[in-house]
């Protein structure tokens, strides 16, 4: 009944609106059939997206159809045995309404938004990770000389299916004068616990953006207070973020600082600052405890060679866990042909648990053209080093990838493995893979990929998951209008 409902009021607005000159219409669909070779799996996954936004003077609407069948899941998790019906989906999602009118606008629906860095609030879609964090919300706003909004919303509990929590702020920034920028928010939470009982949770910002010369700084500092959480006392928590960048004619120096103090929550974006976005622990979300800083520095040699460093060091309050993250890097440019030479390394420490591991890997990249067909190669060779207790074990991922175009279809060509010794590579397990990409039509690309990939670790927004292994085939299409 609902989708039929949306498909009147769709046809309705479309003949309403359907004489006028000035009526755009875009969209895109996009359909996806994975099949997997695992056995903790269905095999067979099919999902489509039909979504369209129409725009007129100054409204604009939006509507997108989703069908899961059932649900794909990349996490290691939350692969299926057997179908579950949770994650069957067919339905109209993602419905919004707008009106915008010279500085002014309203925004009604699904909504993605950012309060400066996104360290107080953030509103948003990972697709990688497969994590929706977007409101259901009405959203106000201003954009001059005065930049404020205003939003109220709810989204899905993470712990709860069916059921909401709540947020709610506002946000304005100001030219102090030229070059200085000061913004504030203040913020609301209430999030559904156990007995069906809402903790709360207020939140107040200040940021300050300077921009002299070659001087380019941020500053934010946020407090938070949770309370009515089930007999226990108030918490409060803070989070503090400084960002600096500096240029002296061929050298770029920046610089991070970060403190965060039990200010951990879902609608934030929390920056890690390190080059890699690394958490301090795998095992723990940033923001709860945590303490560091970033060095940068880009110096060109010359207009086509430069040089790229960057060290950060985080710690606890407690000093139990610590983290470094080393970058170096080389690149020259040559005209259409690049080449860049790297080396990474990353290092936790957990002496609470008595852990410790380490990767490093020295990385070639290079693009160029050969006969008129332009080529990609990238290599890496990382080593995993680690330590749980008195046990101690290592390990070698090599791999390689290569991207050419032939014309109008884009190939790509990879091979991952995994050596306990160098000495046994000839008998270790190896993946690979290959990729194709063709416009079948204008608008309209198809993409399909065969073979192996390793998975693993992927850290973002202050949280790492573990993306499952995949073998089998991934098929898809997408269409543009």
């Amino acid at each position: 009944m609902k989708a039929r409902i949306i498909l009147l009021l769709l046809i309705a607005v479309c003949l309403s609106l359907g004489a006028q000159e000035t009526l755009q219409i875009n969209g895109l669909n996009e359909a996806e059939f994975v099949y997997r070779t695992a056995e903790d799996s269905l095999s067979a996954y099919f999902s489509d997206s039909f979504g369209f936004n129409l725009g007129y003077r100054d409204f604009s609407f939006g509507l997108k159809f989703i069908s899961e069948l059932p649900k794909y899941s990349n996490q290691s998790s939350e692969l299926l045995a057997e179908l579950d019906p949770n994650r069957l989906l067919v339905a109209w999602k993602e419905l919004y309404a707008g009106y915008s009118k010279d500085a002014f606008s309203i925004h009604v629906g699904t909504t993605q938004e950012t309060f400066g860095q996104g360290i107080s609030f953030r509103s948003y879609k990972d697709i990688e990770l497969d994590e929706d964090h977007r409101l259901e919300s009405f959203l106000l706003l201003y954009d001059d000389e005065l930049q404020f909004k205003a939003i109220y919303g709810a989204l899905e509990s993470e712990d709860y299916k069916g059921r909401y929590d709540l947020a709610y702020g506002v946000d304005a920034q100001y030219p102090l004068w030229q070059g200085v920028r000061l913004g504030a928010s203040a913020l609301a939470f209430r999030n559904l616990g156990a007995f069906n009982k809402y903790s709360f949770r207020d939140v107040f910002a200040g940021r300050l953006l300077f921009t002299q010369g070659n001087l380019d700084s941020y500053a934010e500092y946020a407090y938070s207070e949770q309370y009515r959480l089930l007999g226990s006392p108030a918490i409060q928590g803070s989070a503090l973020y400084v960002n600096t960048d500096y240029m002296l004619g061929n050298l770029q120096l920046g610089g991070a600082y970060k403190s965060y103090e039990d200010f951990g929550y879902r609608l934030q974006d929390i920056p890690l600052a390190n080059y890699h976005g690394e958490t301090l622990s795998d095992a723990l979300a940033s923001g709860l405890d945590e303490e560091g800083w970033q060095a940068r520095l880009l110096y060109n040699l010359s207009e086509s060679l430069s040089f790229t460093a960057d060290y950060a060091e985080a710690w606890d309050g407690a000093k139990d866990k610590q983290m470094n993250d080393l970058y170096l890097a080389a690149d020259l440019n040559l005209g259409m042909d690049q080449y860049q030479l790297s080396y990474s390394h990353l290092e936790k420490i957990d002496e609470a648990n008595n852990t410790w591991q380490k990767e490093y890997y020295p990385a070639l990249f290079t693009g160029f053209s050969l006969k008129g067909i332009p080529l990609q190669f990238k290599a890496e060779f990382k080593t995993i080093e680690k330590q749980n207790n008195q046990t101690e074990s290592s390990h070698y991922e090599p791999m390689i990838q290569g991207d050419f175009s032939l014309g109008k279809l884009s190939l790509s060509l990879g091979l991952q493995s995994y050596w306990a010794e160098p000495s046994a590579w000839a008998d270790s397990r190896y993946m690979p893979n290959i990729e194709l990409k063709y416009p079948i039509f204008s608008h309209s690309d198809l993409l399909v990929f065969a073979g192996k990939e390793a998975g693993g670790k992927v850290c973002r927004n202050g949280v790492c998951r573990y993306l499952a292994p995949f073998e089998g085939v991934r098929a898809e299409l997408s269409t543009r209008f």
